[in-house]
Parts: C-alpha cells; sequence; structure tokens
C-alpha cells in the first residue's frame, strides 16, 4: 500500500496551490453535501512556513464560487478556549470582507470547519454541526426575513446568512470507513487512501500526496514534523499524568499526617483534594517549562497551561 503525506502538512504546504484545488474541495463537498469550487485561498496569518511552527495550527482561507468563505482549521495539541477562538476567527472573516461604507448586503456566509486531533471534550461523535437559526419560543417555527436580492424582494432564513460550524474530531473516529465522509476520516486519522476510492478529493490526493513523490529534502522536512508532533504530544500528556501522580501522592501523605490531628476521614479528603490542586499546578509550570525550553511563545504557553504571562516570564 503507498504511503500517503498527512492532511495537516499538505494542507500547509502543498495543497494551496491551484493545481491541487481539488483534494480540498473534495473534503468541502463531502461535509457541506454540496459541490464546491474553490475560486482562491485567501491570506492568512496562522500560516508560518519555519520549522519552530509546529504549534501552529494550520489555517487555511479560501473562497467558493459563490463568494462565501470556508475557514479550514487543523489543530495537533490542545488549546484553550478553542470555541471562542472559532468564533472569533469567523468574526474576523466577516469583517475583513466587507468594507468600510458598503451596505451590509456585501456580508458573506462564513463556513468555518475544524479538524482537531486532541480530546476537545466530551462527546461520542466524531462529527459536529451547528448553525444559527431563530425559532419561535412558543410557536417554534423558523423566522424568515425579508431582504432584497437582484431588486427582488424574497424570504431568507437566518440559516442562510449566519455561519455554519463543522469540527471534525479525528481521534474519535474508529469505523470501517464505507461512505465517502468516512473514507475521508479514515485518511485524516490514519493515512489510509482506498484503492477504488471514490469519495471527492481522495483520488486527486492518492495522485497528489504519495510520499515516495516528495524530494529527499521534502521528505526528511516531512518526518521531522511528525516526530515533532510526536514527541510534544507525548512530552504534554506525561508532565500532565505526572503532575496528577504527584498530586495524588502528596495529598495522601498530607492527608495521613493532618489526619492524626482532625480524623483519619476529614483529614484524607482535604489532604487529596489539596494535593491534587498543587499536583496539578506543579505539572502545569513543568509543561510551560518544557515549552519555553522548545521556544513556544508565551501565549501560547498561557493558552494551553492557563497560566499567567507574569508566572510564565519568571519560570
Amino acid at each position: 500500500m503507498d504511503k500517503y503525506i498527512r492532511f495537516d502538512w499538505a494542507a500547509k504546504r502543498m495543497l494551496r496551490d491551484k493545481t491541487n484545488f481539488g483534494v480540498l474541495e473534495g473534503l468541502m463537498t463531502v461535509l457541506l453535501n454540496e459541490k464546491v469550487t474553490i475560486v482562491e485561498i485567501l491570506e492568512s496569518e496562522g500560516n508560518q512556513q519555519v520549522e519552530d511552527d509546529k504549534f501552529n495550527r494550520v489555517d487555511i482561507k479560501a473562497r467558493n464560487s459563490k463568494g462565501e468563505i470556508i475557514l479550514v482549521e487543523i489543530q495537533q495539541t490542545r488549546e484553550l478556549y478553542y470555541l471562542q477562538r472559532i468564533l472569533y476567527g469567523v468574526a474576523k472573516a466577516i469583517t475583513e470582507h466587507i468594507k468600510l461604507g458598503e451596505k451590509y448586503d456585501h456580508v458573506k456566509k462564513v463556513y468555518s470547519i475544524s479538524i482537531v486531533y486532541f480530546d476537545l471534550g466530551k462527546g461520542a461523535d466524531y462529527l459536529y454541526h451547528g448553525q444559527n437559526n431563530l425559532i419561535g419560543v412558543h410557536t417554534h417555527d423558523q423566522l424568515e426575513i425579508n431582504t432584497r436580492d437582484k431588486d427582488a424582494i424574497k424570504m431568507v432564513t437566518p440559516a442562510d446568512i449566519f455561519p455554519e460550524y463543522y469540527i471534525i474530531r479525528v481521534n474519535e473516529f474508529n469505523k470501517v470507513a464505507t461512505t465517502p465522509l468516512e473514507e475521508w476520516l479514515d485518511y485524516l486519522r490514519n493515512g489510509n487512501i482506498k484503492d477504488d476510492t471514490t469519495a471527492p478529493g481522495l483520488s486527486e490526493a492518492k495522485e497528489k500526496l504519495r510520499y515516495l513523490q516528495m524530494s529527499d529534502a521534502e521528505r526528511h522536512a516531512y518526518d521531522r514534523h511528525i516526530d515533532n508532533i510526536m514527541i510534544e504530544n507525548d512530552i504534554m500528556e506525561t508532565k500532565v499524568i505526572e503532575g496528577l501522580e504527584q498530586g495524588r501522592a502528596e495529598g495522601r501523605a498530607e492527608g495521613r499526617a493532618e489526619g492524626l490531628q482532625q480524623g483519619r476521614t476529614e483529614g484524607l479528603q482535604q489532604g487529596r483534594a489539596e494535593g491534587l490542586q498543587q499536583g496539578r499546578a506543579e505539572g502545569k509550570i513543568e509543561v510551560a517549562r518544557t515549552m519555553k525550553a522548545n521556544n513556544i511563545p508565551n501565549d501560547q504557553i498561557a493558552l494551553f497551561t492557563g497560566l499567567s504571562l507574569e508566572e510564565i516570564a519568571d519560570l
């Protein structure tokens, strides 16, 4: 079986070429359930091309044939306030693409597609979709709005205008791929593409993203990228676990000591709670030190650990 380049690497370095748009169009077509044609890839500030960019998200902003904006973000490591950042990104895209003084009919719909490779929270599905609808509190009907289009008055719903959000939780996918969407998830998680695939975009990916087609320099950079992701994720997971274990151990010790004076049950409970809290705090500090040693910006460290910029500066 051929070895294929991971999607996050390809999206950052290869799929922005117009000759490769078919791969991205395929993913968007499967998700949005309509044919998507990318007209251009728009500039975005989250696309560093240097070796130390492994903690930055892959960030693609495209415009489709209807003039709508499609944001695709790929996130490898945990990030605090992730939903808030998605909302901010959508709001920024809307305001960036309407000029001062233009009428509001120039506002374009935005689709936000987030591909995450970390535990985002509680949920059993690998794909979540949400959009804004205005529903009557008492009548439960959907509000429709009068609007003008080409000198004619027509009715639209808020969902025709308001953003839509898709979150793909890659690590939750564990099925045998039988549908086009499942085939895409199989590629995103495992790098597998069926020889006889008919899923939009994956046939193009088979031709464009073969590992062995890369130059020696490209393969070397790609292998380092994969190694960095694995190492950093392992470091972070280890530090969190070590912090929790240390907290439990110290909690038991403190609980025993205080239990001699205040009663064993009460002392153990308080000791475990305080020890666990202290262990978590020490685990965050160790993670922050590791990230600083890897030249990760302080604002990124603050987002991941929850420490303040002042606390990080003092480490």
